[in-house]
Order: structure tokens, then sequence, then C-alpha cells
């Protein structure tokens, strides 16, 4: 089976090319001049989606040697994410795969990053706690098989990267923040301020608003309307993204003390921090389980995980029609195949 996956959710356009399970080609165009902006402007990055998909799709079919008419499926994301530069992709993919009179499958974006571990070598193994970390979803989930996801917990504000790029606003860093934060967090003492975790009725449910409020009161009491100085800016860091990191494991751990599983995977662009890798590390191995913890080019939005999402549902025979349409919410769609506690 060979499948076409497209992702273009939000600031990157990708293009991959997956054949029997195994990756040819994944190509990712990232729209870097929305940091002039401070974020991500819709219009632009719809416009760019525009301008690179059908030079990306060439390349990836150069790149993995194959032509067009051997493609068996076109997959591509469906939100959530921008609805504007969700519809790029997804109705380039529907035209590609009506012309080509090949089947068509709708990928959840979120489900991509769920099973994104799969495109590393060591792989997660069913049932395994999943925790997605990105720049606007946090969720904690039981993956039990390809086509069963149940649901612990999600974020009820912020998610945890949209809270490090907000948090790099304030300290008066550029977009995107969160790698900033973790390049002044290495030099950093991370237990010099003692930012607050959140405690939620649902315990494995998320909140990261209160903890970019703390920050930016802190700020105010420390600094008034004056910048953050530089040699400040490594321990509030550090103290920050470990605020975010013992929330992220606190919660994981707790899953893990109550549930069986084989394997812990972190996926998502906040998966490449390397505090959240190395305590997640740890945490498998107090539990005797494996952490898959996929490569960096995998953790953002990158459409191998979109291809091989897309096999896996159409190994499940799981199609779309061509009506589907894009959804912006991960809470606009129902999919009978989450199912929560």
């Amino acid at each position: 089976m060979n499948v076409l996956g497209i992702e273009s959710s939000c600031d990157e356009t990708s293009v991959a090319v997956i054949s029997n399970g195994k990756l040819l080609s994944n190509l990712i165009a990232s729209q870097h001049f929305h940091k002039l902006y401070g974020g991500v402007v819709p219009e632009l990055s719809s416009r760019a989606h525009l301008q690179i998909i059908m030079p990306l799709l060439k390349q990836a079919l150069t790149e993995s040697k194959l032509e067009l008419n051997e493609v068996d499926v076109v997959a591509a994301t469906a939100g959530p994410g921008l609805i504007g530069a969700l519809l790029v992709g997804l109705s380039f993919a529907k035209g590609l795969a009506f012309s080509l009179n090949k089947k068509f499958v709708a990928v959840n974006h979120i489900e991509g990053h769920i099973f994104s571990g799969f495109l590393m070598e060591e792989k997660p193994e069913f049932p395994y706690l999943c925790l997605v970390v990105s720049g606007g979803h946090t969720l904690l989930l039981i993956v039990k098989s390809e086509t069963e996801i149940i649901k612990l917990g999600t974020t009820v504000d912020d998610a945890a990267g949209e809270a490090f790029d907000k948090a790099a606003k304030l300290m008066g860093l550029e977009y995107p923040g969160g790698p900033l934060i973790q390049k002044y967090a290495r030099l950093g003492n991370p237990e010099r301020f003692p930012f607050p975790i959140a405690k939620l009725k649902n315990p494995y449910d998320f909140s990261f608003s209160g903890l970019k409020t703390a920050l930016l009161r802190f700020k105010q009491k420390e600094y008034g309307n004056s910048k953050i100085p530089e040699a400040d800016l490594p321990d509030i860091a550090a103290s920050f993204q470990n605020a975010i990191v013992k929330a992220l494991i606190l919660k994981a751990e707790k899953a893990l003390s109550e549930f069986k599983v084989n394997s812990l995977s972190i996926v998502g662009g906040v998966a490449a921090n390397e505090r959240l890798k190395n305590e997640a590390l740890t945490l498998a191995s107090k539990f005797g389980i494996k952490a898959v913890i996929p490569l960096p080019e995998y953790c953002g939005d990158n459409a191998a995980m979109i291809a091989y999402r897309g096999m896996l549902l159409a190994k499940n025979n799981m199609f779309n029609s061509f009506e589907f349409n894009a959804y912006p919410s991960l809470k606009k769609i129902n999919f009978s195949n989450w199912k929560s506690i």
C-alpha cells in the first residue's frame, strides 16, 4: 500500500509518502515569516500553503521514486487547526484522490501525533499511555489499539505549548518561544522560583493559564513595566519550564499507577523538550516499561504521521467520502473510536 500524506493544519506545509509501512519521503516547509508578527497569521499561512504544496508533492514523489498513479490512498489532515490552512491541504488531497480515482482518508491531526511513535524503530506496544503535548492541545490518553483510544484528561484552558509561547512573550523573547525558553533553562536553576501547579477536579486534566498569570504577576512585582534583565532569564525560564514538566509528569505517573500499559509515548511539538524527555525516560524506567518519544522532525507538525495514520485507517477500511469537511476544533467532531473514562 502506497499512502500519500498531506499536512497543513497551521504553519507547516508537509507532504510524505509511506510504502508498505516504510517512510520514503517526508518534506516540511516551515513558515518562518510569522516570527515578524509574534504569532501565526491565519490568512498569510493559507496563502503560503497554496504556494508550496504542489512543488512539495512533486519533490516527495521524486524522492520516493513513485509515480502519482502508483499512490493507493491519499490522506490529509482534516482538523483540528486553522480552518483556512486546513482547507488548502484537505481540498488539494480530495481533488487529487478524486482525479486519480483513489481512496481518501481524512485524518485527525491529534491522532497523527498519537501514532507518530510508530515512525520510530522502537515502537509503542498496545496498550500504551500517550501524552500529547503540542501548541494547541494537551491530552492524556490510553491507546488500546489502532482503532480504540481512551481519553483520561485534557487541558481546560491553555495547552502546554501555548503556555510556553505566551510565557516567552512576557519574558521579552521572540516567537516561537518554546525553544528559546529551553535554551535559557539549560543555564538556570529550576528551583529558584516556585511557580504553581494547578489542581483540578479531574486528576488527569491540565491547566496552564494560572501558571502564565503567575509569571505575569511575578514580572509586574519584580520588574514593573521594565524588561526582564538578561541575567535573570535563565532562572525564570528554568523555573517556568520545571512547573510545566512537573504537571505533565505527575499526571502521567498517576495514570501509570492506575492503569496497566506496556509503553509510555510522549508526542507533539513539546515532546522535543529535553527536560520533558529526560523525565519521561526516568518515569518509564521506574515502572519497568519502555518510553517512545519521536525524533524532533516527527514531534512537530509533519505529513509522515498523517500518512502513517492514514495507512492504519485504510488497513481497517476506515475511508472517507469527498464530502468530509475540515473542522477547526477537536470538540467539533465526534470520533467513534475515542472514549472517555
